[in-house]
């Protein structure tokens, strides 16, 4: 009898454990669908959440990127004197003055592209150029006067033609589907002065000033 009560206390043990398998793997589905869910709220984590003022449409972009490169014109009108000053190179200062210059055009221009798009001309902080200018800033800070400092000073203004070139490229694109065309041709005029104010700057650099650059380092070595 004692037997027999053994053996079904091992039997219900035994069923018992399987049973505790069985429940062990049936709950794993319920982890991995957790582990899913986690991995779908860390990527609507990653997600940007738009501003109040974000733009829903192709013209509101538009009109918020100009609103940017109005801005940059104008800190540019501001910034590019100071670097003439800071030049020494006859070719530089006239490439940079005469930039000046255009520049001023530039922002008039602009100002018509807004009245095109019957809005008021407004500047909103272009956060692209204001780090350009500031690394500009840097650059004529951490050089000594001469050819060396004129080669910072290059680097740093192709960069911000570099910037232009790709902004109004793109303004380009955004007014000619918007079907803004007096717009294009006014923001591709200004388009071509950018890449023209680049190939200058290219020019002066290879022609005198990173030789000269280069011939200070010999110098110092010696």
């Amino acid at each position: 009898m004692k037997s027999a009560t053994k053996s079904s206390s091992d039997s219900k043990s035994k069923s018992a454990a399987g049973a505790s398998k069985t429940k062990t793997a049936a709950s794993k589905p319920a982890g991995t669908k957790s582990t899913a869910s986690k991995t779908s709220t860390a990527t609507k984590a990653g997600k940007i959440k738009a501003k109040q003022s974000a733009a829903e449409g192709l013209r509101e972009l538009y009109i918020d990127s100009l609103k940017d490169i109005y801005w940059a014109e104008k800190a540019l009108l501001k910034a590019l004197p100071k670097m003439a000053k800071n030049a020494s190179t006859e070719s530089l200062i006239t490439a940079i003055d005469e930039h000046t210059a255009v520049t001023e055009e530039q922002v008039a221009r602009l100002e018509k592209v807004f009245e095109i798009a019957g809005k008021k001309a407004t500047a909103k902080k272009c956060e692209a150029m204001d780090g350009l200018i500031k690394e500009g800033q840097d650059i004529m800070e951490s050089t000594e006067p001469g050819p060396v400092r004129d080669a910072g000073i290059i680097a740093a203004s192709q960069k911000i033609e570099h910037y232009e070139i790709a902004t109004y490229g793109t303004l380009c694109a955004f007014a000619r589907t918007l079907g803004e065309e007096e717009a294009v041709k006014l923001l591709e005029q200004t388009l071509n002065e950018e890449k023209q104010a680049d190939a200058t700057l290219t020019e002066a650099a290879y022609n005198d000033i990173n030789f000269e650059a280069a011939e200070e380092d010999g110098e110092a070595a010696e």
